[in-house]
């Protein structure tokens, strides 16, 4: 938080995948350093591609459904990384899981955490070669990550009284798809991104637009060892604050109708 007052931010999402570990210690922050905190959470799920990655804003801290959910993903990847060691091991890579589990800290495990302790046992150059020697699709180490449907989570954000948004589609976003995902349940896209090039996010808006989806942006930011085409520094783009506002304004009128949708049933 002090790092984004630094950058002149006014505000700033904490969305770490699968956990929402810290965003109650940022609220805190944010509040005496008056920055607007929007808490969150990043899922991955199943998407004709292969994963689509979902971002979940205004989702409580320490919700009973959430954590149970964010609970059993967390161990799902676990597993995974258990998984994605012995692969290396086997190709007689001198790895273990402890090394992994050291890289991710307090984080959800994931394949950037294996990609870092290769950095750090000297067998890849850098992240993007353990990338492209191990761990990227149809390497030797992959392994498929087991993901949930997109209708599972976007009911689960919206039952915690969240938004879901589709976080950095790319080219994937076609109108055709986005339709078909937005009868799932999403609620907008990002469309401001590191990886997305003026066109996409223009393209982007105006599929939002068309379909009354909402839009928001950020920097994607991993932390300063992790820049490059797919993450910006902290404060690296600029993502209008009326962005936010604007989701602000759909989550309480889809507070409101649910309140009134309860008031009918009964």
């Amino acid at each position: 938080m002090r790092r984004a007052q630094a950058a002149g931010l006014a505000a700033i999402a904490l969305t770490d995948h699968d956990t929402t570990d810290g965003v109650e210690e940022a609220a805190r922050a944010g509040e005496a350093l008056a920055i607007r905190v929007v808490p969150g959470c990043e899922f991955s799920v199943k998407a004709p591609w292969g994963e689509l990655h979902l971002l979940g804003y205004f989702l409580p801290a320490g919700e009973p459904r959430l954590e149970e959910f964010l609970v059993g993903t967390r161990a799902a990847r676990h597993r995974r990384a258990e998984q994605m060691v012995a692969r290396l091991q086997r190709l007689g890579v001198e790895i273990a899981l402890a090394d992994v589990l050291r890289e991710a800290g307090d984080a959800a495990v994931g394949r950037p955490h294996v990609a870092r302790a290769l950095v750090a046992c000297g067998v890849a150059a850098d992240i993007n070669d353990a990338f492209g020697r191990y761990l990227g699709r149809g390497r030797p180490a992959y392994v498929e990550k087991p993901l949930p449907a997109l209708r599972q989570v976007t009911d689960l954000v919206h039952a915690v009284g969240g938004l879901a948004l589709a976080a950095h589609l790319g080219e994937h976003g076609s109108e055709g798809q986005i339709r078909s995902f937005q009868e799932q349940g999403l609620d907008g896209l990002e469309v401001r991104h590191p990886s997305h090039a003026p066109a996409v996010e223009q393209r982007l808006t105006r599929i939002a637009q068309r379909l009354g989806l909402a839009i928001s942006g950020g920097s994607d930011w991993h932390g300063d060892t992790e820049l490059g085409d797919a993450h910006s520094r902290l404060g690296g783009l600029d993502v209008p604050l009326e962005w936010l506002e604007q989701l602000e304004a759909r989550r309480a009128k889809a507070l409101r109708e649910v309140v009134s949708d309860n008031r009918k049933d009964t």
